[in-house]
C-alpha cells in the first residue's frame, strides 16, 4: 500500500496562489466603498472577497454550478452501524433520479445541474441521462476484517473523480454524497487524522438510538485498532473508505486546481475535504462550508480544517442538501460585489 499511495502524491499539483498582486486587498476596497456603513453586511462581506479570490476577479460571477452526488456503499454497514439497511443506497439513487430526493428538489428551485455518480453502489443501474457509472467495486470491504479498499481501488476512486471533475463545466462545485454507512468511514477518517477520540466523532447518522450508538462507537474503536499503521491520509482513505469519499477527494483537487469554488455540504463531504487538504492545504482556501451539520464530529471537523459554516440548520440529511440551501447566499454575495452602488457612483456622502 504503501508503494503506490506515495507514488498516487506525485500526480496531485501544487496550487497557484490565490492573491496575485494584491487583489484582496482590491476586492476589499471594493467591498468597504459600497453605499453601507463599514461591515454592515457582517460575514457575507468575507464571503465576498472568498469568493472574488477563488475566481480571481473583482466581479467574480457564479457560472453553470454542478451539483453532483457521488454514492457508494459501505462493508461495515453490515455491521448495524446504520439505523437503515444498505439498500437504501440504492433505492436513494433512483429516488435522486427520479427527482424526488430533497437535493433534486432544491437543484431543481435554484437552477442547479444535478449528476448522480455511482462510485461503488450494490446494484446495476440503467444508463441514463444525470447518471455517471464510474463503479470501482460492488461496496467497500469490511473494515474490521482488512482495508475497506485496496490501495489501487483507492488510487483509482481519486483519480475518476479528478476525470470527472475535467468533463464537467461551470466554475462552482457543490459536493454531496449518498451511502449507508458512511457517517461511519467519516468519522474514523476524522479520528486518525486529527487525533480526536472516536467516541467524539461518531453520531446518530441516521437515527441510531442510545444503545444503537454505543455499539457503533464500539464497533469503530475496533477499526482504529484494526488498522495501527494507517495515519497518513492516503492510507486512512483507503482503509476505512469509502468509494464514494474517495472519489471526492479526487474531485475536490481537480476542482481546486481549475480554481472552482468548492461548495462543501456536511460531515461526509467535509471529511473528503479533511482528506484533500492534508495533501494539498492550499485545497482549503477554495471552499466554501455552507453548513454545521447535527451530526457532533462535523463541528471537530469544522474545528481541524479551521473553518466556519454559513448555517446551522440542524441539518443531518447529507445529499448536498445543505450546500444547495446556502447556494443563494453564494450567489448574492457576487451579485452585491458586481452591481451595488460605490458611494462615489451613488452620489451617497461617506462616514464624516
Amino acid at each position: 500500500m504503501n508503494r503506490l499511495m506515495h507514488d498516487l502524491i506525485p500526480t496531485i499539483a501544487p496550487l497557484a496562489q490565490l492573491n496575485p498582486a494584491g487583489l484582496a486587498g482590491a476586492l476589499r476596497q471594493r467591498v468597504d466603498q459600497k453605499t453601507k456603513p463599514l461591515g454592515a453586511l457582517g460575514r457575507l462581506e468575507a464571503l465576498m472577497l472568498r469568493l472574488g479570490l477563488i475566481l480571481g476577479t473583482e466581479t467574480p460571477e457564479l457560472l453553470q454550478a454542478q451539483l453532483v452526488v457521488f454514492a457508494g456503499d459501505h462493508g461495515l454497514a453490515a455491521r448495524g452501524v446504520s439505523a437503515y439497511p444498505s439498500d437504501v443506497t440504492w433505492q436513494m439513487v433512483e429516488n435522486f433520479l427520479a427527482g424526488g430526493a430533497a437535493v433534486s428538489v432544491l437543484a431543481r428551485q435554484h437552477g442547479l445541474a444535478l449528476t448522480v455518480v455511482d462510485a461503488g453502489v450494490r446494484r446495476d443501474f440503467a444508463p441514463r441521462p444525470g447518471l455517471v457509472i464510474a463503479k470501482i467495486g460492488a461496496g467497500t470491504a469490511d473494515a474490521l476484517e482488512g482495508p475497506a479498499m485496496t490501495a489501487e481501488q483507492c488510487a483509482a476512486a481519486i483519480a475518476s473523480g479528478k476525470n470527472l471533475l475535467t468533463r464537467l463545466p461551470g466554475n462552482a462545485l457543490l459536493l454531496g454524497e449518498m451511502g449507508i454507512g458512511n457517517s461511519s468511514a467519516a468519522a474514523l477518517l476524522l479520528a486518525r487524522l486529527s487525533g480526536q477520540a472516536v467516541a467524539d466523532c461518531a453520531g446518530r447518522g441516521t437515527g441510531l438510538d442510545d444503545a444503537q450508538l454505543a455499539r457503533k462507537t464500539q464497533i469503530l474503536a475496533e477499526v482504529l485498532q484494526r488498522h495501527p499503521e494507517a495515519r497518513t491520509p492516503l492510507q486512512a482513505l483507503a482503509a476505512f473508505g469509502g468509494f464514494e469519499i474517495a472519489m471526492m477527494v479526487g474531485a475536490v483537487l481537480q476542482a481546486a486546481l481549475e480554481r472552482r469554488v468548492v461548495v462543501v455540504d456536511g460531515f461526509i463531504a467535509s471529511a473528503s475535504v479533511l482528506v484533500a487538504a492534508q495533501l494539498q492545504p492550499a485545497v482549503l482556501e477554495r471552499c466554501v462550508f455552507t453548513h454545521r451539520s447535527e451530526e457532533p464530529g462535523h463541528r471537530l471537523m469544522l474545528q481541524s480544517l479551521q473553518a466556519e459554516a454559513l448555517l446551522d440548520l440542524g441539518l443531518r440529511l447529507g445529499e448536498g442538501s445543505g450546500a444547495a440551501l446556502a447556494w443563494p447566499l453564494l450567489v448574492s454575495a457576487c451579485r452585491i460585489l458586481c452591481e451595488m452602488a460605490s458611494f462615489s457612483s451613488a452620489g451617497v456622502s461617506e462616514r464624516s
